[in-house]
């Protein structure tokens, strides 16, 4: 039961959950940097400051053993407007950025966009609705490849790009301000945004060394019941919310299904003949994705006609068998192994999960380390599902990166949603000292990294 003598250990984050300084270094606003502060969510003007205290949190990654890191190139922090000129103020903060993680022996992975559109290109074209935009991301990936490709040999575009595909998401995290959100229109921004990905893949392989993944995450949708109405739902989910994904990156083509649903829809997205051929060349080195959590879908919730992007938010239904966390996460570790073998099994590319973690409410007394035991079972559960994958699966995995192994605002920008091994000392409306403090899932992560898996057999 052994992993890969140069396997993967290390963290995941995005710029806007840890980075702050959002007025600084020439960084021009995005749209979360417009985003008030809540009851249940801070502001996003300083997150857990990485931007002053990375170098910190980098000798934490050490110290623990990681060897990769994968973090996001803020778009606004390196070009203000998004289209316009370059800041190189911004730029300098990641070549130095880049450089803190190679001397401690961190592999780095740029994310080019983890969901924050510069302001400017959403209030004056809604995102990736427009292929101005499209443009002016192609511009901006292929100029950090440029800047950074050198020392840079794992790249992301999106971070989960199949939340394009999601109808209460995929306008949020486009840099949609403004519209009827049509499901035409979703179709577009997820044709605009595979546009994207693969001409600065195809960049990526035709002009560097370096590796390129579409990421996605991983939707796990068991049926609820037997019923055949219920598997073909889960099947036709994970069709249109997976493997329209993984097939593109895989083999530069959607599915047929894919293809049929938007034809008798009758959409009129736009395609170009120059934009199929960059997708027909697109290829990934491996494949790439998050997991939390399944669940199951019920056919009785979802009326006839509905489009496959709406069955789950239309007939989710919690499954009963499986464990919860708080926030109505369910725990689903066997649900991991399935993902890794039916990417695998079906791409016979290396797989690669670089998001995994559990999310809770913890208080820190200042003085006593947190005992996060619920936090060692999950990631312990699920790297012994990964281990299964391996062995008894046959399934060829690259790494394992969890998500914000050192505390960092929620998605939504609750503090209050914690999967860290370490702890920040902040809150939502109180910033305190910004203190990192281990907690005890801290040494148990230190031992799993240092052995590289071995002491998960113990």
């Amino acid at each position: 039961m052994k992993l890969r003598d140069d396997f993967y250990w290390g963290n995941s984050v995005s710029s806007m959950q840890t980075e702050g300084a959002w007025n600084e270094g020439g960084k021009g606003k995005s749209v979360y940097d417009t985003r008030e502060a809540t009851e249940n969510a801070s502001d996003w003007k300083v997150a857990t400051d990485s931007y002053h205290r990375y170098q910190e949190d980098f000798d934490y990654m050490q110290d623990l053993g990681m060897n990769m890191y994968r973090f996001q190139i803020s778009w606004s922090r390196v070009n203000p407007e998004g289209n316009g000129e370059w800041n190189e103020e911004g730029i300098a903060f990641y070549d130095q950025f880049i450089d803190e993680l190679i001397a401690r022996g961190i592999e780095p992975m740029v994310c080019l966009y983890h969901f924050d559109m510069p302001l400017h290109l959403a209030e004056t074209y809604n995102g990736f609705i427009s292929k101005e935009v499209v443009n002016a991301f192609v511009r901006y990936g292929n100029e950090m490849v440029d800047r950074f490709g050198h020392k840079v040999k794992h790249w992301l575009t999106f971070n989960e790009q199949n939340i394009s595909s999601m109808p209460d998401e995929g306008f949020r995290v486009a840099g949609y301000l403004t519209g009827k959100q049509t499901l035409e229109e979703l179709y577009q921004i997820q044709h605009n945004t595979m546009v994207c990905h693969a001409r600065i893949a195809n960049y990526i392989h035709e002009n560097t060394d370096a590796k390129i993944s579409g990421m996605l995450a991983y939707q796990e949708v068991y049926p609820a019941t037997s019923h055949p109405e219920d598997i073909r739902l889960a099947r036709e989910f994970d069709e249109f919310l997976n493997h329209h994904y993984l097939d593109m990156y895989t083999y530069g083509k959607r599915p047929d299904s894919y293809l049929k649903f938007i034809e008798n829809r009758k959409f009129d997205l736009a395609i170009t003949e120059e934009e199929l051929a960059e997708i027909r060349k697109l290829r990934s080195d491996y494949l790439t994705f998050s997991y939390y959590s399944s669940t199951t879908i019920d056919h009785t919730q979802v009326p006839a006609g509905a489009a496959p992007n709406e069955y789950m938010p239309l007939g989710k239904k919690d499954n009963p068998y499986i464990d919860t966390t708080e926030w109505n996460w369910q725990i689903d570790p066997d649900g991991f192994r399935d993902i890794l073998n039916k990417i695998y099994q079906r791409y016979n590319l290396p797989v690669f999960p670089i998001e995994n973690g559990i999310g809770v409410i913890e208080k820190w007394d200042g003085k006593h380390p947190i005992e996060d035991d619920y936090r060692i079972a999950y990631h312990k559960d699920h790297l012994l599902a990964l281990l299964k994958a391996v062995h008894l699966d046959g399934v060829d995995v690259l790494g394992y990166l969890g998500w914000g192994l050192i505390d960092i605002l929620s998605s939504q920008g609750d503090m209050r949603k914690r999967y860290g091994v370490v702890y920040v000392n902040r809150e939502n409306h109180d910033l305190k000292d910004l203190k990192r403090v281990p907690k005890k899932s801290y040494d148990w992560f230190k031992q799993v990294i240092q052995t590289n898996g071995d002491y998960l057999l113990k």
